[in-house]
């Protein structure tokens, strides 16, 4: 079936491609496309606000990576590529700033097609856009793109675009995405603007489902250099690049050289600052941050610590569940877990009260639940009542709070109350299911790009666990092991994070829908299946305004929360970055955090 959809689909692009058509009636042809209200750069600006044009050209930065790579896709779901290199060398249709991110502004779409009935979204090709060898970009190759994701790339993207029934081809540099009818997608033609167009000429004859060794050809401001798999890319600045002096793209990519060095632990990269081995990194750790940085080349000037503040959706960092394991899938099981987690402890002896804990779904979004349901969220919540339990209506779940030895007591047993409450008890010092026999035992997982100093978090944790008969053993592995094991949904509970996304929309699908559950590589870890989840996604999606969208946003998180699918870690405001004073950036007035492709080289100022 699936075969014959994707010849089905594949014919429609044919046939609307042999016949092109007229500009479609009641569309607007605009420079831009804005999800809510007008883009915040009006038409005929020449940069953003945070690039500065007159940024000099030349120079190198190598910056540290984490983790490995043994291919160039990073779009399929084998092997474990190098998102950099394809950040740096693929182009997109549009392209979201810092400032602006519900908005998409050119790249290799010159303008954008919009119709009143929100049908489709068309994009018409900048005549300037060229792939690295000089041919130019065109209706195939983004018709070729999209197809090569749906079809052959991982499964968030069958996922992402499932609202899209066809392309169209209307001439040479003009192409359509129409979506299915009644879908009422709002951000996807915003999704859609941030396809990587790949040449359909240079993947002839290339399986795109398997991981290529060989750089593809792109259109973007670097070509690969050189590298070497698990070690280093290098990537040129292509003098050429077609986009340069566009407004999207002025006052970006200044270096000549990028260079990327792979490590598996993020400290050992603060060494390898101090050794000159790089240039920059960010410090992911409080205590190195506040005690680590104490030398000469700190004192003297030569190494600049900057906090750059950021007003950007945080990541979800957790300890997430696999609700596929027996023991987890009852939710006080899970609520007791989490009253083991001492976060005040941590957050004062280890993060030197630099953090904050993460309370929703969405931090620092503005699109947290609060206090109990009112107006639009709660009239959208009664709309599925039958599907929610009665406490959803109520007060919001809050993190526990341990302060003192007497109150982390009394978290302790409560989790003893809901352990109890679940079939378990006490049998020999263990806490044991009565009905299996079975002790309530699991393994916690870490990637070792977390760094090794995560072990200091888990030992109180592992400790309270102990005092309420459950044993619990923490294991930080290599990170092609990590991925596989999550790949294969092969894992009690794991550190992970989302990406924060100050939008959430379609990817929610893929995330918390009950669709990615059972697909292998998908990003539903946890294995999350719930009706309401389901429909309040589904909700958040067709919104066609705001505060209908906010509502959706809020009952999601709400309901998420209730169910206590992962246990939240914490969060800061601040990007902590240290880097040798050879480089400067234009400051922000606005918190959008490290923009590094904006900086460049104090050694290329003056240079011509």
């Amino acid at each position: 079936m699936k075969k014959i959809i994707s010849n089905f689909l594949f014919f429609l692009t044919l046939s609307f491609a042999a016949f092109p058509s007229a500009a479609a009636a009641g569309t607007k042809i605009l420079p831009y496309f804005s999800l809510y209200g007008e883009p915040k750069y009006a038409p005929g600006f020449t940069s953003f606000d945070y690039a500065d044009t007159k940024a000099p050209k030349g120079g190198r930065i190598v910056l540290p990576a984490y983790g490995s790579f043994d291919n160039f896709n990073p779009y399929i779901f084998k092997g474990i590529a190098s998102p950099e290199t394809a950040a740096l060398t693929l182009d997109t249709l549009g392209f979201s700033p810092a400032d602006d991110i519900s908005t998409a502004y050119p790249l290799i779409a010159e303008k954008f097609e919009i119709p009143d009935d929100g049908s489709f979204i068309g994009f018409i090709l900048d005549k300037r856009a060229k792939f690295q060898d000089g041919s130019p970009v065109l209706a195939d190759d983004v018709i070729f793109s999209f197809n090569a994701l749906i079809e052959k790339g991982s499964p968030i993207y069958k996922v992402y675009y499932g609202d899209v029934v066809r392309t169209e081809k209307v001439n040479d540099r003009h192409v359509r995405f129409h979506f299915r009818p009644g879908s009422q997608n709002k951000e996807l033609p915003l999704i859609l603007t941030q396809i990587s167009v790949f040449s359909a000429k240079d993947w002839q004859g290339k399986d795109f489902s398997t991981p290529i060794t060989t750089p593809p050809l792109g259109s973007g401001p670097y070509k690969v250099d050189n590298f070497s798999f698990g070690r280093f890319t290098v990537l040129k600045r292509d003098k050429n690049y077609w986009a340069q002096n566009i407004p999207s793209r002025a006052g970006f990519f200044n270096f000549d050289e990028i260079r990327y060095d792979y490590y598996q632990d993020t400290t050992v990269t603060l060494q390898a600052l101090f050794a000159r081995n790089i240039d920059m990194r960010e410090e992911y750790i409080a205590k190195i941050w506040v005690t680590g940085y104490d030398n000469d080349l700190i004192k003297s000037g030569k190494i600049k610590k900057e906090d750059i503040a950021h007003n950007r959706a945080a990541n979800l960092q957790s300890f997430a569940f696999n609700l596929r394991r027996p023991q987890f899938q009852n939710k006080n099981v899970r609520r007791a877990i989490g009253l083991a987690f001492d976060f005040d402890w941590a957050n004062e002896k280890l993060f030197y009260n630099q953090y904050q804990r993460i309370e929703g779904y969405f931090p620092n979004s503005g699109l947290e639940a609060s206090g109990r349901p009112q107006g639009k969220e709660r009239k959208l919540l009664q709309k599925y009542k039958k599907l929610l339990p009665a406490e959803v209506f109520g007060e919001l779940p809050q993190n526990p709070h341990h302060g003192d030895y007497l109150q982390s007591r009394q978290n302790l047993r409560r989790a003893v109350a809901l352990l109890k409450q679940a079939g378990y008890d006490f049998v020999d010092g263990k806490m044991t299911n009565l009905q299996t026999g079975r002790p309530l035992e699991f393994e916690i997982l870490s990637n070792t790009a977390n760094g090794s100093a995560f072990t200091r978090v888990m030992l109180p944790f592992l400790h309270n666990l102990q005092k309420i008969g459950i044993k619990a053993v923490f294991r930080n592995i290599e990170t092609n092991i990590f991925k596989n094991r999550l790949d294969k949904f092969d894992y009690d509970i794991a550190i992970i994070s989302y990406p924060g996304s100050s939008n959430p929309g379609n990817e929610l699908k893929e995330i918390w829908g009950s669709g990615s559950a059972g697909i292998n590589g998908s990003f539903n870890i946890i294995g999350v299946q719930n009706p309401a989840v389901d429909a309040l996604i589904a909700e958040i999606v067709k919104a066609q305004h705001k505060d209908d969208y906010i509502a959706a946003v809020n009952a999601l998180d709400r309901v998420l929360r209730h169910e206590y699918y992962l246990i939240p870690h914490w969060y800061s405001p601040y990007q902590r970055v240290a880097y040798w004073d050879r480089f400067a950036h234009k400051p922000s007035k606005e918190p959008i955090g490290l923009q590094i492709f904006t900086w460049w080289e104090k050694a290329s100022e003056g240079k011509k």
